[in-house]
């Protein structure tokens, strides 16, 4: 179920630089109970991201459309902060970062 949860994520995509959370990394965790719950703890590139409403609805449409979850909430942390490190390959190569 953890890779249908993540797989939706894909969907959801940065507005600022166009790759999707989860290959910027910023998605730290995904958890869902018995309930069909899901608890989304995930950061985002910069503290004030004045997107961070938009990502957070964007996250919540995206995993609501799958038939066993029944509620999500998303946990914006700042700890450990976000760096390109944590970006998949291929976001560094979209966005021309080696």
């Amino acid at each position: 179920m953890n890779d249908q949860l993540m797989e939706a994520l894909e969907e959801v995509i940065d507005p600022e630089l166009g790759i999707d959370i989860v290959n910027l990394g910023l998605v730290y965790g995904v958890e869902m109970d018995d309930k069909g719950d899901v608890l989304v703890t995930m950061t985002l590139t910069a503290m004030g991201c004045p997107l961070a409403a938009t990502i957070q609805h964007e996250v919540k449409r995206a995993l609501s459309v799958i038939d066993e979850v029944n509620d999500v909430e998303v946990n914006i942390v700042w700890s450990p902060p976000w760096s390109k490190d944590r970006m998949s390959r291929y976001a560094k190569i979209a966005l021309g970062i080696s």
